[in-house]
């Protein structure tokens, strides 16, 4: 058997270094290439690298409950956002447009981070709360949003995300109505919902559509043909 000198002994400065044992490791990638062409450094998210449209093709493609739902099509975080949207509307009528944008964008974060069900965000704890909080303030000011939604707002849309998922609960992932009045609450008086999950397009646009409707809505989108609608 050939020995090479020094093999085997340890700080001679080449073992788990391969080929190039000398060339330094290169830095993990920070970043993430969307569909539209942008790089979103997820360290440092920049207004500048979100586009809506990344943002409606990659929530149309996650899914609510880790996919744990029943029927053909996974429910989207794009159209429970549309839902939420609408039940924030409910619970408090004549809610500006902006803030009717803001419900809309709720999970917005979600198209790079995916859906991370409530126990998981819990056990990660702050470091995952900061990073998700500085690529919402990204979102909102390239939207024209407050980088940070006012208490009052988020409250109401807390109360609107709760709601909702309270009927997904119960229609799509299996859990008794009781069960999800425990964890949930009790959804807004007056206001019922008969949920019939999206195929992935159909999401898409559906949440692109309610975008810049709401947007030119509150002024900050300037298209003639799009009319502001409460239902």
């Amino acid at each position: 058997m050939v020995r090479t000198a020094g093999a085997g002994k340890k700080g001679n400065g080449l073992v788990g270094k391969g080929l190039h044992g000398n060339r330094k490791a290169a830095a993990p990638r920070a970043w993430q290439r969307m569909l539209s062409g942008r790089r979103l450094d997820l360290l440092d998210p920049s207004p500048f690298d979100i586009e809506i449209e990344d943002i409606a093709h990659g929530l149309a493609r996650v899914a609510r409950w880790n996919g744990q739902t029943i029927g053909a099509h996974g429910f989207s975080v794009a159209q429970h956002s549309v839902v939420v949207e609408e039940i924030a509307a409910h619970i408090q009528p004549g809610l500006e447009p902006r803030w009717r944008l803001a419900a809309l964008l709720h999970d917005a974060p979600e198209y790079v981070i995916g859906d991370m069900i409530s126990p998981f965000k819990t056990a990660l704890g702050v470091n995952y709360r900061a990073f998700e909080d500085r690529l919402e303030a990204a979102i909102h000011i390239r939207f024209g949003l407050p980088p940070k939604t006012p208490p009052a707002i988020k409250v109401l849309l807390k109360k609107a995300d709760r709601a909702c998922a309270f009927f997904e609960a119960t229609q799509l992932a299996g859990f008794k109505p009781e069960e999800s009045l425990v964890l949930f609450g009790r959804p807004p008086k007056g206001y019922t919902l008969a949920i019939d999950p999206l195929p992935t397009a159909a999401a898409e646009e559906q949440y692109l559509h309610r975008f810049h409707v709401l947007s030119v809505a509150a002024g900050f989108e300037s298209e003639p043909s799009a009319a502001f609608s409460t239902e």
